[in-house]
């Protein structure tokens, strides 16, 4: 080919996780002389005709342009010519162990190597590890300098939230973590686990779980009653995202569902949370007119028009960069591990405040869940000597280098090299692989062998390890070359060091490797026995490769007590100008509010990730008929029987830290609580948080704004709220440098701390959304106002539209009309008496009552004058009339200051037969005088606001759902095929559209497994599963509840002949993300039994047989699909290729079940219902195979109005003729893409 090539391929001495998984591929396949198989792309780039005067080749400075444009330098390198790609397979010669020259050198020669090795150790720490070496007469080696500094790293240690301190001279007699604890040692009832595990856990209930007896092979799944309690834990990955977006947010995910996973003696994760906070977007052709450098608290002027940009440094990725490929990264992990992602947050703010460059350059990267454990399980054991230590999960690869101390570092303070080499790199379908261990060991109940359980994380092994044996009061000896290793020439403190994904460290006793063993040699897992528990509190890793000792240190010097840190910290007063609102116009106003990102559609968020896999969600972001994405709340159902349940929701407000810290904090549990308030919850005393801080530290002002904080959530609110905190983290160095053109710039976060509320559900059927409802009759608008009138605007949306801060901050004033806000939503709750509920935050009530207008595509009519009003005229007026009399002359400032403040608050929707009732409800819990009934609904499809008996706004909600859906779109434009984006961006002006529109051809009710059952007879089916998989659980429960004997089948199961599919009627292939999809969707599996003769063979047999029946579903579907050549009846059938939007989908959609010979959809035809989809592949391709006329078609796609449709995204891949399913003449075989 002409022009340059560029040649593109893993790392030399890597072995990518592609690799590992095509490789496992062809050794399924019987392909076992096969070591490796690696893939490259090959670019060839060739300049355009006329360009650079005619030159065909591109000069060198262009090469090396090109060549960072096409890989990623963290897991990938460019060659210039193919040949040379033979290199990959070649084997690096391991670098040795290196010795500090202590004794020699004396203390220098630790500093030295401090900043060589980029261990981030303080003056103190090195003097204590001079003193320590020195007593003991002998020079560390770099594999102990590194180990010490990831265990005792800021990261890894919260020095600054352990440390004394004193604030103003004044000495404080609480650390940062007491004034936390103060809120668990005060209100412990309900937490079962704080602060000393992975993740914490609180109470959950006796509930049916379901899963397969013993980890072996034929074990039958069935029912199992047992005390279950509810794990969380939240976790940021703020570093790593900034360097690297894709493979940081990724990680971030992937560690955090590891921590679940790690807690106790092993737990299950179930639900996760995302959250991103990152600097001003500056999309292309859409640039803000707030989005520049001017300082806000100066007028602008027309001789000073804004427009300059402030920038970043060239090492770390753009925010728009992040928000590309960071949630998707983080959607990835979550959807291959097969964990929904149901609620999160994303906010954009970079504001220049009076010198200060206040943003998120290193953004916030918010990774959390919840998970289940059973309650023997919550505690660790003890570890008798001579237990085994074990790595379980993934090989050691060279990647994540002083991870933990370059994320204590302030981003720029560290060399680009070291930043690159501090970021991991994710391998979900590893992690579904070692988390299938953990349930095998769970699964034995009382019989579990785990003894001790931790994650793999920062500081990797050399952290890991330590831990587990120090939280037994124990030293070990480990064997370095025991540990599995996937790339050459590892250094011993990579091998010690390294932050490779997807790993944990347990123990078990010697008397139960082989059970163990089983297990990982059935889920193919990496594991290894890398070390023993001894007497001796000495840590020791011998390297017998090379004859010498990398570690031999006394427990208590790498995790006792190294100097302990004092903190000086003075407050930095500042008084900023009041926002001037004068002249601002309501509806350009209105328009900017809803176009800010923090405001507007999080649809590009949330569509890319799986929200139903586990069949537990009950309650995600997306919201009625129209799917609009304004939940706050997510709920879970605790069981696939009952109605507990568990939800949790978020809150921040990180912008108001700028002019009053405390009240950003007390303002983000406020919105955690209004958030949460959704769902049925006995007490707000059942509500647990985690908090995340996030600060600037050392910068002026900084460290006391955060101690401020701290004081002022864990010593004041949290304790007269009953609430405790029993989990969080800190990230303290939230502060980019560089130098431009000479001169040194800097962007610091302010004091930043992001809440997680999580509580146990009472209901999960009681969960309150904002859609408004337009079909039950005539109904009333109420405002719960807990700013009582005050109507602060500082540091609000619309302030940062405008280019201002302002001098007053919203706050939370009363602990108690917190708690009485939140007992009188669940009263009139379990009332029944609330049709809507919708939090007021981020937009004010303006953007509360445009949210809950598009999700109920309804017309709204408010009457301002009420709220519009001096805060000393508030009072219970009870209905609202025309106040005008009562009302200053700051008639348009104080509208603007009641539709855009953000205090805490809600608006519910109520009937207007039932709105006395109501009232009289919040007035018994005091809170009369701040609730007004506001407006109603109107049929004009307009929002519409009424002062002094005149309509002083009256837009479209079409227009507006336009501006409010406008980011999402345009990002969307850029990360997949446009013509989708606009496709779905157009669908807003369809007023026609009904909704999702259910018609049913039968009546659910019938249950029509019932007489089958009665017999006694259950037939066996065959939950087949394959490395990767994720839904088997759900899978197997709906068979067991159709009344068959559903048994747990893996692939290594047959190919061992420890199960035949002769045993069986019944094989349901299920879905998830086998092999991680690397040879395309379910390609692999389908390849492992069609080139596996004997499992070929049997496949056929079964497929063949007359009394047999399958179902192939999602990942299923697409191997079964590449089955068709022994599928009687299925030669027509297509391929699943890459959907039409070449994203990942998840949607609830509609489709209609056809008439067809399928068995599973057998008196059903003509029904059209709601469906889960969730794929990346469900494109039913017929260009190369299959036939699109003969096909038997059981399921297609429709739009809300009942047509067959190929339009996005009500056909979610583009498939022809909507094809979502199809089956063979006798029916017995149906493969679907949609969720059953």
């Amino acid at each position: 080919a002409e022009g340059d090539e560029f040649v593109v391929i893993p790392r030399f001495g890597t072995i990518s996780p592609w690799a590992s998984k095509a490789t496992d591929i062809a050794h399924n396949c019987g392909m076992t002389p096969i070591r490796r198989i690696e893939r490259g792309i090959v670019y060839h780039v060739r300049v355009k005709a006329g360009l650079l005067r005619g030159v065909k080749h591109l000069a060198d400075a262009s090469v090396r342009g090109v060549a960072d444009a096409l890989h990623d330098r963290m897991t990938e390198m460019v060659l210039r010519q193919a040949g040379d790609a033979a290199a990959l397979f070649s084997e690096l010669d391991a670098k040795p162990l290196a010795a500090i020259d202590l004794i020699g050198g004396g203390k220098a020669a630790l500093v030295m190597a401090n900043t060589e090795l980029g261990l981030a150790l303080s003056a103190d720490e090195i003097t204590y590890l001079a003193d320590a070496f020195t007593q003991a007469g002998r020079n560390p080696t770099d594999v102990e300098l590194m180990m010490f500094a990831q265990a005792n790293s800021e990261h890894c240690r919260h020095k600054i939230f352990n440390a004394d301190w004193t604030i103003d001279g004044v000495a404080q007699d609480k650390t940062l973590f007491g004034m936390i604890r103060n809120t668990h040692e005060l209100h412990p009832q309900g937490t079962i686990v704080a602060y000393s595990d992975n993740s914490s856990i609180i109470e959950g209930a006796s509930v049916m779980r379901f899963y397969p007896r013993g980890g072996a092979a034929g074990n039958e799944y069935a029912p199992s009653q047992e005390l279950t309690h509810i794990l969380m834990k939240v976790e940021t990955h703020n570093h790593p995202t900034a360097i690297a977006p894709f493979p940081g947010a990724a990680t971030g995910a992937g560690g955090e569902i590891r921590d679940e996973g790690a807690t106790g003696r092993g737990a299950k994760p179930k639900a996760g949370l995302c959250g991103f906070t990152v600097s001003n977007l500056m999309l292309p052709g859409a640039v803000h007119g707030w989005e520049n450098a001017h300082d806000v608290t100066t007028p602008i002027t027309s001789a000073k028009i804004p427009g300059l940009v402030y920038g970043k440094p060239d090492r770390i990725a753009s925010a728009l960069h992040i928000m590309i490929d960071g949630p998707i990264g983080a959607a990835a992990f979550n959807n291959e591990f097969g964990r929904p992602i149901l609620s999160g947050y994303f906010r954009t703010y970079e504001q220049h405040v009076s010198g200060t460059v206040f943003g998120y350059h290193k953004p916030i990267m918010i990774a959390g869940g919840i998970g289940s454990i059973a309650d023997q399980h919550t505690k660790k054991n003890d570890l008798p000597v001579g237990s085994l230590l074990i790595q379980l999960g993934g090989p050691g690869m060279r990647i994540g280098m002083g991870g933990s101390a370059a994320s204590s570092m302030a981003t720029g303070s560290n060399t680009a090299d070291l930043d690159f080499d501090s970021v991991q790199r994710g391998n979900p379908e590893m992690e579904r692989r070692a988390q299938e261990v953990i349930n095998c060991c769970w699964q034995m109940g009382e019989d579990n062998p785990v003894l001790s359980i931790h994650d793999v994380g920062a500081g990797g092994l050399s952290n890991a390890f330590p831990e587990i044996t120090n939280d037994a009061k124990r030293g070990a000896i480990f064997d370095l070359r025991k540990v599995p290793l996937e790339e050459s020439g590892m250094a011993p403190k990579e091998i010690w060091s390294n932050e490779s994904q997807e790993r944990y460290v347990l123990a078990i006793d010697p008397d139960s490797l082989p059970l163990f063993t089983y297990f990982c040699q059935r889920e193919r897992c990496l594991f290894a026995v890398v070390g023993t528990a001894t007497e001796e509190r000495q840590l020791k890793v011998i390297d017998p490769a090379h004859g010498n000792t990398p570690v031999d240190m006394p427990m208590n010097v790498l995790l006792g007590k190294p100097p302990k840190m004092h903190r000086e910290a003075s407050h930095l007063v500042q008084q900023f100008p009041a926002m001037d609102l004068t002249g601002i116009d309501l509806a350009d106003a209105g328009q900017r509010v809803l176009r800010l990102p923090t405001v507007g559609d999080k649809s590009f968020l949330i569509t890319i990730g799986d929200r139903t896999v586990g069949a537990t969600s009950v309650r995600d972001q997306m919201v009625g008929p129209w799917q609009v994405p304004v939940a706050d709340c997510a709920v879970t159902a605790m069981s696939f029987e009952g109605y507990l349940g568990e939800a949790m929701a978020m809150g921040e407000r990180t912008p108001l830290a700028v002019i009053n810290a405390a009240a950003s904090g007390r303002m983000a549990v406020g919105e955690a609580i209004t958030n949460i308030a959704a769902a049925a919850i006995a007490d707000i005393s059942d509500i647990k948080l985690s908090a995340n801080w996030m600060a600037a530290c050392g910068q002026p002002g900084q460290d006391a704004a955060l101690f401020d904080t701290v004081k002022a959530i864990g010593m004041e609110l949290c304790p007269a709220l009953g609430i405790s905190i029993p989990v969080g983290k800190d990230s303290l160095s939230m502060r980019t440098t560089w130098k431009e053109d000479a001169a040194d710039k800097s962007v610091m976060s302010p004091v930043s701390l992001i809440v997680s509320a999580f509580a146990p559900v009472t209901d999960i059927r009681r969960s309150l959304t904002p859609q408004l409802r337009t079909d039950l009759g005539e109904t009333s608008l109420i405002l719960i106002d807990l700013g009582r009138g005050k109507n602060r605007i500082g540091a609000s949306a619309l302030a940062q539209v405008f280019q201002q801060i302002g001098d007053t901050a919203p706050d939370l004033d009363s602990a108690d009309d917190l708690k009485a806000f939140f007992a009188a939503i669940q009263q009139l709750n379990t009332e029944k008496r609330l049709l809507a509920y919708h939090d007021r935050s981020d937009g004010g009530l303006y953007a509360t009552l445009c949210e809950m207008a598009f999700a109920g595509r309804a017309g709204v009519t408010v009457n301002l004058d009420i709220i519009a009003m001096e805060s000393e005229h508030a009072a219970d007026w009870g209905d609202s009339k025309n106040w005008a009399s009562q009302v200053s002359e700051r008639r348009n400032e104080l509208t603007l200051r009641a539709l855009f403040c953000e205090e805490l608050g809600a608006v519910i929707q109520v009937r207007a037969d039932e709105k006395s009732e109501v009232m009289n409800v919040l007035r018994s819990f005091n809170l009369g005088a701040c609730s007004h009934i506001i407006g109603k609904l109107n049929e004009r499809g307009t929002i519409e606001f009424t002062r002094d008996a005149k309509v002083i706004y009256q837009p479209s909600r079409i227009d507006l759902h336009h501006f409010w859906s406008e980011t999402s779109w345009r990002i969307a434009r850029l990360r997949d095929n446009p013509e989708c984006a606009d496709a779905e961006y157009a669908r807003l002006l369809d007023k026609a559209d009904p909704g999702i529109s259910p018609v049913l051809s039968f009546d659910p009710q019938e249950d029509i497994a019932a007489p089958f059952i009665a017999t006694g007879v259950r037939p066996k089916v065959a939950i087949l599963r394959e490395q990767g998989v994720n839904s088997h659980i759900e899978t197997a429960y709906v068979m067991h509840k159709a009344g068959f004997t559903a048994i747990d089948v893996h692939m290594s199961d047959l190919i061992a002949g420890r199960a035949r599919l002769a045993d069986f009627k019944g094989v349901i292939a299920v879905g998830g993300f086998s092999y991680g999809d690397v040879l395309g969707a379910g390609e692999g599996w389908a390849k492992t039994i069609l080139f596996n003769p004997a499992l070929a063979e049997q496949f056929a047999a079964f497929f063949q047989r007359t009394d047999t029946f399958g179902l192939g579903i999602c990942n299923g579907c697409q191997m079964m699909s590449n089955l068709k050549s022994i599928i009687p009846g299925a030669q027509a059938w297509p391929k699943f290729t890459r959907n039409k939007s070449e994203q990942f989908e998840s949607r609830f959609g509609m489709v209609e079940i056809a008439a067809s010979p399928s068995i599973f959809f057998d008196g059903m035809a003509g029904t059209r219902t709601p469906i889960a989809v969730a794929h990346g592949e469900g494109y039913a391709d017929f260009a190369l195979t299959g036939d699109i006329d003969a096909a038997l078609v059981a399921l297609r796609y429709v739009d809300n109005k009942g047509n067959v449709t190929e339009d996005y995204p009500y056909n979610p891949n583009g498939s022809p003729d909507g094809i979502s399913s199809v089956t063979t003449p006798d029916g017995r075989f149906t493969v679907l893409m949609p969720h059953a």
